[in-house]
Parts: structure tokens; sequence; C-alpha cells
């Protein structure tokens, strides 16, 4: 009995999502990365290539790419969804300054960057220079929000940067495939249409602002009557792909369309149970983008062509880099922040394969440049993981270039008899403001730029530093403090912290926060003389609730969570 040919293609994609993806995730390198390596092994140009000689590999290959497509760009519309949903139209008109700034300088200079110099290398060819010029132009959307995203970054200054600038490439998309398909019919005059096909855009976005205002809201609340999240989830996806469709028959890229829709239905009550119903469908279906987009990737030409991809691939990274990098600081945005984006956005991005096939289809990109331009492509979304991964780093790193004003100076040293607070979140401020409110001297560090800045600004002796190196915490008089807090929520850099107090003064104060239990025994074990789990101080906190409301006194009340709370910190404390 013969299978379906999609459910192979099914059974495989599934395979390398439970299998191989969770490799490279422990490597801590990223699902994105995963992906796009199992893409490139399980499809046509990898083991495919084994198929014809070995029939039994077919059943662990993908051979069909377009199979899998439609899921792949489900993937897309449902990632830019979910940051619409994360934004607001407030705040991203607050942003426009970076979208039409950053942006728009971005685009130009790439284009005319990139199609220079594809125009010196292939010759008197102005029209396919000018169809690579720009899709080159453009990054890769899914790519970089998925790796943001991953890395929890997707709301700080280089996530809402990077936002910003695919933003405006998105917008980008009409004139771009307006020009790829009529530079190829030979037309004089393309003025009048291009204008015609912005002027349509411009109205469907309206359109679709109007709906969403007044419109979405009684639809979702009519649905939301039934009490039935399934219809909730339905009507979403039809809102979604509605849209989308609008988006698509205005000339527009489908993903913008999703990105307002997401949008629209933040502006509502109901976002918060729409972005828990829909969040597992998207991470799936985003894979399938990444694995189709490394089904792309043809090693074998690669390797052929390695003395020409390869440079290829170098200049268009270094250049838009650079141009991104310039366009960043001529709107003073700080040096990490503007390395950051550098390294984030200099792919190529997956609207090139739409332009290139158009252009090829158009007579305007010869066969053989095409398929070097692809090959350019899929290698740059292919290293971009690495280069986020390596950008964040670096980023780190010139944050104390950035920030000299906020480390700790000499003044700062000789300070004595105060706390040293290790990170300056919710946790370290509300201490910060008890030990304030009875006049206890304190110095927090935190590695957070723009918290250090707001902190600052807000009279609090907070400085930038990373409070796990020991002569960080030298910097702040940490041989003469009196105590020690340790409250940063990674585990690592908890550790981290109470060693190099310890180091610094075997006999210091040391109150540490841990995330469970078990962690706790280890702060303990490190030096700790008193460590808070929150499991253990919420469950206490909810208890306390729960007996107040059934009645039983207050002094009962207190009594019984001290005793809980000592004899809990007891049984930590105690060797196992």
């Amino acid at each position: 009995m013969e299978h379906a040919p999609w459910l192979n293609d099914a059974c495989v994609f599934l395979a390398a999502a439970g299998l191989v993806v969770p490799l490279f995730h422990h490597a801590r390198v990223g699902a994105v990365f995963g992906f796009l390596v199992a893409g490139v092994v399980v499809g046509p140009y990898g083991l495919g290539l084994l198929a014809k000689d070995y029939p039994w590999v077919s059943y662990l290959t993908i051979e069909h790419r377009e199979s899998v497509e439609p899921f792949a760009e489900l993937g897309v519309m449902f990632l830019l969804f979910f940051i619409g949903l994360e934004l607001s139209l407030s705040r991203l008109w607050a942003m426009r300054r970076f979208v039409f700034g950053i942006g728009s300088a971005q685009f130009a200079l790439s284009a005319i960057a990139i199609g220079g110099g594809v125009a010196a290398f292939i010759g008197p060819r102005p029209q396919a220079a000018l169809v690579l010029g720009l899709c080159f132009a453009m990054s890769s959307t899914a790519i970089v929000l998925q790796v943001l995203e991953e890395q929890g970054r997707s709301a700080s200054q280089v996530g809402r940067l990077a936002i910003s600038v695919l933003l405006f490439q998105d917008l980008m998309v009409v004139p771009v495939l307006f020009l790829a398909g009529v530079l190829g019919r030979g037309r004089d005059n393309i003025a009048p249409a291009l204008v015609s096909a912005l002027l349509q855009a411009v109205v469907a976005v309206a359109a679709i602002v109007g709906f969403g205002r007044f419109l979405l809201r009684p639809l979702l609340r009519f649905t939301a009557k039934t009490g039935s999240r399934d219809l909730i989830m339905a009507i979403t996806i039809l809102i979604i792909a509605g849209v989308a469709g609008v988006t698509t028959a205005a000339g527009l890229s489908m993903a913008l369309g999703a990105f307002l829709a997401g949008l629209l239905v933040g502006e509502t009550e109901y976002r918060h149970q729409i972005e828990v119903d829909l969040d597992p469908f998207k991470g799936l279906l985003l894979g399938a983008f990444f694995m189709t987009v490394g089904m792309t990737i043809d090693l074998r030409a690669v390797w052929a062509q390695a003395l020409w991809i390869v440079p290829a691939v170098v200049a268009l990274l270094v250049v838009k880099g650079v141009i991104l990098l310039a366009a960043a600081r001529a709107f003073r945005v700080s040096l990490a922040g503007s390395v950051e984006l550098a390294m984030l956005l200099p792919q190529a991005g997956e609207f090139a394969f739409v332009v290139i096939g158009l252009g090829r289809a158009s007579g305007v990109l010869p066969l053989d440049l095409a398929q070097l331009a692809l090959a350019v492509v899929g290698l740059s979304m292919l290293v971009t993981p690495l280069l986020a991964h390596v950008a964040r780093r670096v980023g780190v790193a010139l944050q104390r270039v950035d920030h000299r004003e906020h480390m700790p100076g000499h003044d700062v040293a000789e300070i004595s008899d105060h706390v040293v607070i290790g990170g300056f979140g919710r946790v370290g401020q509300t201490i910060a403001r008890l030990l304030e409110e009875e006049s206890v001297p304190y110095v927090a560090l935190d590695t957070q730029a723009e918290l250090v800045t707001q902190a600052k600004k807000a009279g609090r002796s907070t400085y930038f530093g990373d409070a796990g190196r020991a002569e960080m915490l030298e910097r702040v008089g940490a041989r003469r403090a009196r105590a020690f807090v340790v409250t940063p929520n990674a585990p690592e850099a908890v550790e981290r912290m109470i060693a190099a107090a310890r180091k610094l003064q075997p006999d210091a104060l040391v109150f540490a926060r841990a995330s469970d239990p078990q962690h706790a025994v280890r702060l303990l074990a490190l030096g700790a003389i008193d460590v808070i789990p929150e499991a253990v101080e919420a469950s206490l906190q909810l208890g306390g609730r729960v007996l107040e409301a059934l009645d039983v006194p207050e002094d009962a009340v207190m009594q019984r969570l001290a005793r809980v709370r000592e004899e809990e910190l007891r049984r930590l404390a105690r060797p196992s």
C-alpha cells in the first residue's frame, strides 16, 4: 500500500523538529540554525541526491520543496502576527523616526552600493544590476525576528531598531515587485504605473486600519460570547488570512498583512488569550519556513563556484553591515546598538527568492546569474543565527564603552558599610527602596544599559557592570561592604556573584534569590547565609491569602507562615 507523498514529508519534518533541532538547541546554537541545517540535510540537494542509488533514502528526505512552502509561508505570517501583537499603533507611530530614517537610508544606500557592485561584476546589464541591488537590500524578516525572540530581545533597543528597518523594507515590496516585473517587458514610461501601484497599496492599508478600528472589536466580542476558544481561534486565523489576502491583492506582502492584523488585534482585550492559543502553531510553521530555505542550498553548486559565491556572501554582509552601522549612528543610536544592528540585518531575505524568480521569468536575469544569486541568498541566511550570537556578545562588550559614565569611579570604591545589590530588576529595585527608607547606603550593579540609565536619572546609586566579576565588585567597595544581595534571574549569574563576593570578603553576609529549592541548596553550599527560593515564598504568600479568606486570624496566619518558612529554610540548610 503506497502512502501519500505529503505524509512522508510531514514525518521527515516532524522528525527533524523533534530530534535534530533539539541537538542544536542543547548546543546553544539555536533552533533557527538547527532548522536551516536540517533543511540542507533532508532536502533534494542533501540526502535527496542519494535517493536514486538508494531508494530507501527517499523516506528520509523531502524531495519536493514546493510541498512544504505553503506551511512555510504560514509560519512567516504567524511570526509577523505575533510581532504585531506585541506592538501597538501608538508605539509604531513612535518608531516612525527609525522606520523612515534608518530604514530608508539603509535600503537606498544598500540598493545603490550592491547594484553598483553587481554591475561592475556582470558588465553592461543595468536592469539585472538594478533588480539584484533592490532584492539584496532587503533582509530576512523571519530569521531575524525569530532569533531576537529566542534571545528574548524583541522589545529591546536592538529589537525595536530591527523591526523598524524590516518594516520599511516590507513597505518597499510594492515598487520592487513592480520594477522586477516590468523591466523585462521593456516599458518606456513606468512612473505612472508605479505611482498607481503605490496609491493602491496606501488605500489597502488605510482600509485595513479602518476595518480594525471599527469592526474588529465587535466581531471578536460577538465570537467570544460563545465561550468557545476554538471559534475565537478560527476567527483569528480568518482575520490573519483575510488581511494578508488584501495586502497581497494590493501588491504588498502577506507578511505585512499579518503584521497589520497583529497590530489591530493587539489593540483589543482578547490579545493575550489569542496569543496563548496560537503560540504552539507558530514554532512548527516557522520551522517549515527555515527548512525550505535550507533546501535551496545546493552544496555541490556552492563548492563548484566557491571562488565566486563565498566572496559574494562576504561582500554582501560587509557592505550592508557598514551601511547599517553608518545609518544607525547618523540617527544617534548607541555604538553597541548600531554594531548589533549591523550584524543582525546584513543578510539577504526570503523576498529575494520571489524577486529573483520573477527576474528570471521576465528575462532580466540569465539562468547562471540567477542560480549564483540564489546561492548567495541561502548562504547569507544560513550564517545569520551565528552572526546574531556573535553580535550579542559584541554588543555586551561595547555597552561598557557606551556607558563609561555609568561605570563606578574611584569615589564609589571608597564607600564603606554599604550593601551591594547584584541585579537591579524588579527584586533589586524593591530591596533598594527598602534600604532607602531605612537610610542604608547601597550600590547596585546591572548589565542592562537602559535600566541603569533610567535608575541613574531617578537618582539611584546604580552602575553598569557584571556583579559576577570580582574586579567589578572591588570597584564598588566590596571589601568594605556590610552585605551582598544577589538577585539576577539567571542561576549561573547568581552563583558567579556569590563566589566573587566570598573571594573578596570571606566573612561577608550574602543573601540570595534562588529559582527553586535545588538551586537554593547549591547557593547555600557556595556560601550564602540566607537564600529565598521564589517558589517557596510565592506558595507561602498564596497560602496566607487563602487562610485569611477562610477567616483565620491575621496573627495566627503570620505565625503559621513564619514557622513553615523556618522549617523550609532549615530543610534546605540541612546537609544531604
